[in-house]
């Protein structure tokens, strides 16, 4: 089963961070840590907690966000209120993956941790990338990069047998809820991975090569 992403918010509004945090664990795939309020209690919740992702603000009461963001070792989105052009080029050189400027609706982000989880699908760790996949990562993760071909009634219907899904399920298993050839189901499976959309594990038995395992990114 897919592990949720883990989302630390860096606030020093407590009102705003547990706002957040309430937004966060409403989009499927992802929970929120306990939120903090300055840079040296993220700096030590990173230690105990090994986030996924960092929720920033810039404006914290003893290091600025900006000093943080270039510290840690952690994905990172930047919140905050601040809207000149030169802080958000400046953070964005700085490694932030994502700037939203507050106050945003709901679904602004919604629609970042979405795009996000797919962007760690097709960069997913120990995996080999082509330029290709790198390509389609920062496309994703910078424009949303939604998917708008039209997909096949059969595509759909592998996406439907994923969501039905509580383990990651092989390419024949997923051929057989559909009615497909197992080759059919694996080239399916391997353009929805390709898209973000679909997460790639692999399964070791007691002899033979490893099995593909595949997953919905939610």
């Amino acid at each position: 089963m897919m592990t949720d992403l883990r989302v630390l918010i860096v606030d020093d509004d407590f009102r705003v961070a547990a706002l957040h945090a309430q937004y966060v664990d409403a989009v499927d795939g992802f929970v929120a840590l306990p939120p903090v309020h300055s840079a040296r209690a993220a700096v030590e919740a990173i230690r105990a907690e090994h986030p996924d992702l960092l929720l920033l603000d810039l404006y914290l009461p003893d290091v600025s966000g900006a000093a943080l963001l270039r510290d840690v070792d952690v994905d990172a989105f930047v919140l905050s209120a601040a809207d000149d052009a030169d802080t958000v080029r400046r953070v964005i050189r700085s490694g932030a993956l994502a700037v939203l400027i507050k106050p945003f609706a709901r679904p602004v982000l919604t629609a970042r941790l979405q795009a996000y989880a797919r962007y760690r699908s097709v960069l997913a760790q120990g995996a080999q990338v082509d330029q290709e996949a790198v390509e389609r990562a920062l496309r994703i993760m910078h424009s949303g990069d939604v998917v708008v071909r039209s997909r096949s009634e059969t595509e759909r219907a592998v996406v439907a047998a994923l969501d039905e899904q509580a383990e990651p399920a092989s390419a024949q298993q997923i051929a057989e809820l559909v009615g497909v050839s197992r080759s059919t189901a694996q080239r399916y499976l391997t353009a929805l991975a390709a898209d973000g959309l679909v997460q790639v594990q692999l399964q070791y038995g007691q002899a033979g090569r490893p099995e593909h395992r595949y997953a919905r990114v939610r």
